[in-house]
């Protein structure tokens, strides 16, 4: 009878202790499936948050956009200010824009040969290498002549290039990189200073950077310097260009109906972002048009300075 009872208590035993073996196995795969599910949760939050800001900066780049217009609208088209800038806060953000004209760049489809090849010179390109280069962009946009001898299309052939230049109109600035005959690292160079929106074929030199300036047919590095030093405190009127650049053909006092905004937005979660777009005034239908909109751009220190007080 004693052996017995031993029996069944070790019996008993054995089968206490692997239930308690299993409920601790039990136990310990539920904390591992707490942490990944906690891991997880906390993973969404944060692509949710993320999502979001990236929600409300879109919407706060609209009202960037919006206020930007309602500002060069609201003056009569001959006062309209060419640049300026304004800063905002909404909700948890902080918004910083500032616009400027498209007169500031180099328009590809209208701007003459003189100052086409004067950019590739300003950027480091000997004169004889810059000339071919504005011819090549002069002949992307031209229409060929039918039966045309030596016409554009055939270097682009003998280039074993997959495509022909357009023969119209640039499209978007980014075109340029499809050029024939143009290295790239002179692309890159150029691309913060040319633009398809200005529909101009001069550049206003009250509000175009440095390298624009000196693009500008017989521009000296002493003139362009002399230039620079006063023209904040000249009123930029026609005759003030005369006086302090000579007779400049490619330049003007005055902007066009397209401005490119550039939108600094800072969360106060330190998330920050910035977008560029460009947009059409003076349109029939709405107030204005986007044209370009391109979100999160880096702060390129080789882009156009704008400033941020009005003209």
């Amino acid at each position: 009878m004693t052996m017995r009872k031993r029996h069944c208590r070790s019996r008993n035993s054995a089968r206490d202790g692997f239930i308690i073996v299993a409920v601790l196995w039990i136990l310990i795969a539920l904390a591992t499936l707490a942490s990944i599910y906690s891991i997880y949760v906390g993973n969404s939050a944060l692509a949710l948050s993320v999502m979001d800001d990236g929600l409300q900066a879109e919407e706060l780049v609209s009202t960037s956009a919006e206020l930007t217009a309602y500002r060069l609208t609201v003056p009569t088209k001959e006062r309209r200010p060419t640049r300026g800038g304004f800063s905002f806060r909404l909700d948890r953000a902080n918004v910083v824009v500032s616009f400027s004209s498209e007169t500031a760049r180099i328009d590809l489809n209208a701007a003459p040969k003189p100052l086409l090849a004067g950019l590739f010179a300003a950027l480091g390109a000997s004169n004889d290498n810059a000339d071919q280069y504005a011819d090549r962009i002069i002949g992307w946009r031209t229409t060929p002549k039918p039966n045309a001898q030596g016409d554009e299309a055939a270097l682009y052939r003998a280039a074993g290039l997959a495509y022909l230049p357009r023969g119209a109109p640039f499209a978007h600035a980014n075109e340029l990189w499809l050029v024939q005959g143009l290295p790239p690292a002179l692309v890159r160079r150029a691309m913060p200073f040319v633009t398809v929106y200005s529909g101009r074929p001069e550049i206003n030199i009250f509000d175009a950077p440095a390298t624009v300036i000196a693009a500008l047919p017989g521009m000296t590095p002493a003139r362009l310097n002399n230039f620079l030093a006063q023209r904040e405190t000249v009123s930029p009127e026609p005759e003030s260009i005369s006086r302090l650049l000579g007779d400049q053909p490619n330049s003007t006092a005055e902007g066009s109906s397209a401005f490119r905004l550039r939108i600094h937005i800072a969360f106060d979660n330190g998330w920050q972002t910035r977008s560029e777009v460009v947009i059409l005034l003076d349109a029939t239908d709405q107030p204005f048009h986007v044209l370009s909109w391109r979100n999160d751009i880096d702060a390129d220190p080789d882009q156009p300075q704008i400033a941020t007080r009005l003209r």
